[in-house]
């Protein structure tokens, strides 16, 4: 249980959902302090107005709604597709981005309010609990922090239900589709219900965002993204801001069922979770990335950032944004980002995108030296002692071990 003493406001992480519905009530009765509730816009599609009917009549002394997308996508989202994160090969992270920028957000305003406490609705079963704690122990350790999920008396969702209903707080999810949906500019996730069950299939009408891929259009659409130093900057030579291009790349793609993911995760504190995820623009801009680099990176600098991706990513999915070793692996990747400019072209078509083209200034792929009817510009008698110095050692070891005539030697 959280230690919190001589308490004298609260800025409450509010969303109007069940939970911080139920906990902005919980906290009024029982610390008797004044209580602001805080929403990040971080691109959620959301009736505001009403959010903020609903904490003002729910006890909230102010309810601040705070425009984070332009930082959000800016400087969190595309640091992250500069350094191609993906946790666990599949997840692109739009929660786990998320969740140290409204931490951000939610600290000015804590200081720029005079709370000297900050409470957040993250269960005591997840992974945001430990980000957004991290992050206020990294920007400002000296607020107190109360998770009332591992405080309350309430087991889950359905003791919630029945202390909205006695209390008279509107909710808008119900007892038979209880889903957990965060949204935000990146993605869409969808946990609980019947998504627990890691064998029942996900049903469509879950989907909020992106058309079912059977139901996509029939003729393919071509999309090319252009970066500038690792960040898109364009896209069908339409120059956009950071927010706009995210949301204009979900437009596009979302359309194609493009984006579309279902997995098991590990969550940080060690349990495995399901969700279900729409990520639909920043599928398509990772990958034109990706096919920009290729071009455009050393190898062996593009060996190394590879080698640094599961750590990057881990890193920012258990809540260490803020660490040191994170800026660390961040300002690594930004200088390999340099020249990372040119074009992608992708096609889109019913679930997948695929890079078909890809074009650069400050590309090093060489058509002449790489194609097998020129051979003017490269010697091919020079590999052959390549491969004898390469293979010096591995001679050697054959030599002395015997190693070869060894296996082919028949068992007694």
């Amino acid at each position: 249980m959280s230690e919190v003493k001589q308490m004298k406001k609260i800025l409450l992480a509010y969303s109007g959902g069940l939970d911080t519905s139920c906990i902005l009530t919980w906290l009024k009765e029982k610390y008797q302090v004044p209580i602001v509730a805080y929403l990040a816009d971080v691109g959620q599609e959301e009736d505001f107005d009403k959010v903020i009917e609903k904490a003002h009549k729910t006890g909230a002394e102010k309810c601040i709604i705070d425009d984070l997308k332009a930082d959000f996508a800016q400087n969190f989202i595309f640091p992250s597709i500069k350094a191609n994160a993906v946790y666990e090969l599949v997840y692109l992270m739009g929660t786990s981005l998320a969740r140290p920028c409204i931490a951000k957000g939610m600290v000015e305003a804590a200081l720029r309010e005079g709370c000297d406490t900050i409470a957040h609705g993250a269960t005591g079963k997840g992974n945001d609990q430990v980000r957004f704690e991290l992050a206020i122990k990294s920007l400002a350790p000296q607020l107190n922090v109360i998770a009332p999920w591992r405080e309350w008396e309430f087991q889950g969702r359905s003791d919630l239900f029945a202390y909205a209903e006695k209390h008279g707080i509107p909710l808008p999810v119900t007892k038979d589709k209880p889903y957990s949906i965060d949204a935000n500019l990146m993605h869409i996730s969808y946990e609980g219900g019947i998504l627990e069950d890691p064998w029942a299939e996900a049903p469509e009408d879950i989907y909020m965002w992106t058309t079912n891929p059977e139901e996509a259009p029939d003729k393919p659409e071509f999309v090319e993204i252009e970066f500038a130093a690792g960040c898109p900057v364009a896209i069908n030579g339409e120059k956009l801001e950071p927010a706009k291009l995210v949301a204009k790349a979900n437009e596009i793609a979302a359309a194609h069922g493009v984006g579309r993911i279902d997995l098991v995760e590990n969550r940080y504190i060690g349990i495995k979770s399901r969700g279900v995820y729409e990520t639909p623009g920043v599928t398509i801009l990772m990958q034109a990335h990706q096919a920009v680099e290729s071009l455009t990176l050393d190898k062996e600098v593009a060996h190394l950032k590879a080698s640094l991706i599961g750590k990057i990513a881990e890193l920012t999915y258990n809540g260490y944004w803020f660490a040191p070793e994170t800026k660390l692996l961040h300002n690594l990747i930004e200088e390999s980002q340099a020249t990372v400019s040119g074009i992608a072209k992708l096609k889109l078509y019913k679930g997948h995108s695929m890079v078909v083209a890809r074009k650069s200034e400050q590309s090093l792929y060489s058509e002449k030296m790489t194609s097998f009817e020129n051979m003017s510009s490269f010697n091919p008698a020079d590999s052959g002692g390549f491969i004898n110095i390469s293979g010096l050692r591995l001679s050697t070891w054959s030599m002395k071990n015997g190693s070869i005539k060894k296996s082919l030697q028949p068992k007694a």
